[in-house]
């Protein structure tokens, strides 16, 4: 892999994908004095944090319908001088975080309410299960805190970068080699609440058997600073950052699909459209899916002698490399509202690792599947009719592989997930038949996402997570051999979810911007925190009240640290007081020899 050594500050950026990274990098570039165009083969942007309204009026959003770690979405309107309400977004909370229902009728309601949550652990677990939860919390705490200051606000560029000291130390507090159901099973003792606690994993496209421990941040960051959603639909947000992208000269083409990136020897220096026509610019972003931008956008050994081989040879590790799952997602208009279901709604396998290892092993749909159904007229009515509720239900599916390709039965397994859905919501629910309720369904399935948006294997959240596919290890945001090119996106550092792919977006600007020795033009926010970094002076509440809210670590900030300090402290004594005893004796008996 390659570093530029064009340091010649660029003029002109055209960015491939008009999904969340791109839309934002595109305006951080633009703020950073770029003229930036962006090529999106559909005519939307967003990606799959996409909407669409039904004939009927009912608007579903096709991709995320929950909002998690709503800081890095704050930092990155920060960073383009502006906030999330100064744009017209309204962020509404979900309350409760989810209903969690079990084949036996029993439900668990996960909220940021710790007297609820107390209730809800101590009655299956007991007060000491509660006390176990909160040692559970604060573990995902510093896994939230690590990661954010060390993961997700810094570029990997080598393996080396593993090793430094001032990395390994909160590497290891992560513990990235212990899944998250097993490191769960310390803090948790009945498998209802390991369940509970371990399927957010299901969020990057992984099992909870498999992936690694670091990731409970994200119930963490759910249980601390809650579930949200942007009235009007999670496209609003991302609206609003190519609104804001507009107004600092960002142009955007709609309908135009990008059929490979032009090279000049080494260097990325434009695109040819499906059209024919060419575009040259002096930097090229990628923000479609990483593993087909190498199979199909990027020039190959047959094309290219320059670089073509090490692309070609780069491309066949990355499609060997395991992708994150698949889904069959239902957007269903229904005639009447369901108030048994609430805004979120989690239906678990009995059979939950096997439900998994079809998924991920098998790459099929599990016999008694795990599922998410979201009901967005819950939290916001502008959502459905007045009469009826939108309702969409996300059934976890094996990626495309040989057993199950692009052209197979796919139709028989929709109608297996769809009766399994409304079967299991009405049994474990007592809501009435749902079937005669529904009057619009649309599906996407494993070949619609791939046809759609171009995703490799029709993944819908990229590649992996485990191991050896985060950090230096995932793709390099810089493009193998190819001078001038870069990715952001969910294939690449820090990883997939729409509020780390903005995170991504600001590395990558930066590491763009470093590259060209050209000025950040949002260093002086460096890392967004809370209300007191908006009015631009971090130490604004020391300096008003500079004795009430100054930092004063005590001397002992736990108890073992005062039992360490006390056993330290009477060690010391006892020499004092032997040594003082052996120099006393000796000195008595100096005085008797010499009397």
């Amino acid at each position: 892999m390659t570093g530029s050594n064009d340091t010649k500050a660029p003029r002109t950026a055209i960015v491939v994908g008009a999904g969340a990274g791109g839309i934002a990098i595109a305006a951080r570039l633009a703020k950073a004095g770029l003229s930036v165009t962006v090529l999106e083969k559909n005519n939307f942007v967003g990606g799959r944090c996409s909407l669409f309204t039904s004939e009927a009026g009912f608007r579903f959003d096709q991709g995320p319908s929950l909002l998690l770690l709503p800081n890095l979405f704050r930092e990155t309107f920060a960073d383009l001088d502006t906030t999330l309400e100064a744009e017209g977004i309204e962020l509404l909370q979900c309350f409760p975080n989810y209903d969690i229902w079990f084949s036996d009728g029993a439900r668990f309601r996960s909220s940021t309410d710790t007297v609820a949550m107390k209730r809800e652990i101590e009655k299956w677990e007991g007060p000491e299960g509660f006390q176990r939860y909160l040692t559970w919390l604060a573990e995902a705490h510093g896994h939230y805190e690590i990661s954010l200051r060390h993961v997700l606000h810094r570029n990997f560029t080598n393996h080396l970068q593993l090793a430094e000291p001032k990395f390994v130390a909160p590497t290891i507090a992560l513990h990235p080699l212990e899944s998250i159901w097993s490191r769960t099973t310390r803090y948790f003792w009945s498998d209802r609440l390991r369940r509970v606690f371990t399927f957010a994993t299901m969020y990057m496209g992984m099992s909870p058997f498999d992936a690694p421990s670091t990731y409970s941040l994200l119930q963490y960051t759910e249980l601390a600073e809650g579930i949200w959603y942007p009235k009007g639909g999670f496209q609003t947000v991302l609206e609003a950052i190519e609104r804001i992208g507009r107004r600092l000269g960002v142009k955007y083409r709609l309908e135009a699909p990008v059929a490979k990136i032009l090279t000049n020897g080494t260097t990325a220096k434009g695109v040819q459209l499906e059209s024919g026509e060419q575009l040259e610019a002096d930097l090229v972003i990628v923000n479609a899916d990483l593993v087909y931008a190498y199979n199909n956008l990027f020039p190959q050994a047959d094309e290219n002698k320059t670089v073509g081989p090490q692309i070609t040879d780069y491309t066949k590790d990355l499609n060997k490399r395991e992708a994150s799952c698949s889904s069959i997602s239902f957007y269903w208009s229904f005639s009447k509202k369901i108030p048994e279901l609430g805004t979120h709604n989690i239906f678990l396998a009995d059979e939950y690792k096997e439900s998994f290892d079809a998924i991920f092993k098998r790459h099929t749909l599990p016999s008694d599947p795990s599922f998410y159904v979201n009901v967005p007229s819950r939290i916001d009515p502008t959502a459905a009719p007045e009469y009826g509720d939108a309702i969409i239900a996300l059934v976890p599916v094996g990626h495309l592989s040989p057993l199950h390709p692009s052209d197979g039965d796919w139709p028989a397994l929709v109608a297996k997930a769809k009766q399994a859905v409304l079967a299991t919501v009405e049994k474990r629910t007592g809501c009435a038949s749902l079937a005669d309720l529904i009057i619009e369904e649309t599906v996407n399935t494993p070949p619609v996402w791939q046809r759609k948006f171009n995703l490799d294997r029709g993944a819908i959240l990229g590649l992996s997570h485990d191991f050896f596919n985060v950090l230096s290890f995932r793709p390099r945001t810089r493009a193998v051999a190819v001078e001038n090119a870069y990715f952001v996106g969910a294939s690449t550092h820090p990883g997939t979810g729409v509020p780390i792919v903005l995170a991504g977006a600001k590395i990558t600007a930066e590491q763009i911007l470093g590259d060209k020795k050209m000025a950040v033009p949002w260093t002086e926010n460096k890392f967004w925190r809370g209300k007191v970094q908006e009015t631009g002076d971090p130490t604004l509440a020391v300096k008003k009240h500079p004795k009430l809210d100054k930092i004063r670590a005590p001397l002992w900030v736990d108890d073992w640290q005062l039992f360490l300090g006390a056993i330290i402290l009477a060690l010391v004594a006892m020499v004092l007081h032997l040594s003082g005893t052996i120099t006393g004796g000796v000195t008595s008996g100096s005085r008797a020899y010499y009397g």
